[in-house]
């Protein structure tokens, strides 16, 4: 075996705030002094090597002289208390209309996960009724979890959902996941909300693109000259989850259970928006 040094390019500011978080989820627990193989500085190092270099769990336990059981226990965490400092979909609204923003972005991606095995009754389309597997989204064509999220005008990232299974469409998860009705809300009282034609008919002030019917005739100069500032306006909104993915290693796939794709995007965010102080 053979040692070398590396460098983590995360500001140290950064590594004690995850530290504090890890402190106060330890004093929650009753956790005792001395009784941790890693202080709560060692097990953020740890935390954030995962999140941005994606580095494997058996490195990390070598590099930390600790067991892959105790690095699993420990990333899951300070996943879950990372995740619980994620802000709340009804406070970001809240406090975008009390910043005089013009609208909010609302789109949403897939994060790969290793193939899974669950599977469900597809109930919707040509093969209805045929048994398809529950986390594998035929729009990417491979598995993954659906996250929902929330940005800014100018692509910043807001809010993220709970995952749910890949093989959920947009729309119906924002359903399901009550947004629509929180972004129909917001823009009864000044904030409308940008989306693309997945979210067709999701609610009023849920602006999307205007589609062509079966059977109608083309789009007007008015409608597609509609369509073209709305997706130039929308698009922004992609960057939000570039400069997650980006930053973050970890969300390229995600080797743990899919399940947990939701907590670790949150937490992902609220890592984002430490590292953004004053922007958001």
């Amino acid at each position: 075996m053979i040692n070398y040094g590396a460098t983590l390019d995360v500001a140290h500011d950064l590594v004690w705030f995850v530290a504090r978080v890890l402190h106060t989820e330890r004093q929650r627990r009753g956790t005792r002094r001395g009784r941790r193989a890693l202080t709560p500085y060692r097990q953020a190092l740890l935390v954030l090597r995962w999140f941005r270099d994606a580095t494997p769990i058996h490195r990390l336990a070598g590099d930390h002289h600790i067991s892959i059981a105790t690095t699993y226990r420990y990333l899951h965490e300070a996943i879950t208390a990372l995740a619980a400092c994620a802000p709340d979909l009804q406070q970001v609204l809240t406090d975008r209309r009390a910043a005089g923003d013009t609208h909010v972005i609302l789109d949403g991606t897939l994060i790969p996960c290793d193939r899974v095995a669950a599977t469900t009754i597809k109930t919707k389309g040509t093969n209805r009724g045929a048994t398809v597997h529950l986390w594998y989204s035929g729009k990417h064509r491979s598995f993954g979890g659906n996250i929902q999220f929330l940005a800014t005008a100018d692509g910043f990232p807001l809010w993220v959902s709970p995952v749910l299974p890949g093989s959920r469409n947009d729309l119906s998860a924002a359903r399901d996941l009550g947004i629509t009705g929180a972004l129909t809300a917001a823009a009864a009282a000044g904030l409308p909300t940008l989306a693309d034609k997945a979210y067709h008919a999701a609610g009023i002030g849920i602006r999307t693109p205007v589609k062509k019917t079966a059977g109608q005739p083309l789009l007007g100069p008015r409608q597609r000259v509609y369509n073209l500032l709305q997706s130039r306006a929308r698009a922004l909104g992609e960057r939000a989850m570039a400069i997650l993915k980006t930053r973050w290693s970890a969300l390229h796939r995600i080797s743990l259970c899919p399940k947990r794709i939701g907590a670790i995007v949150q937490a992902a965010l609220v890592l984002t928006h430490h590292e953004h102080q004053g922007r958001y």
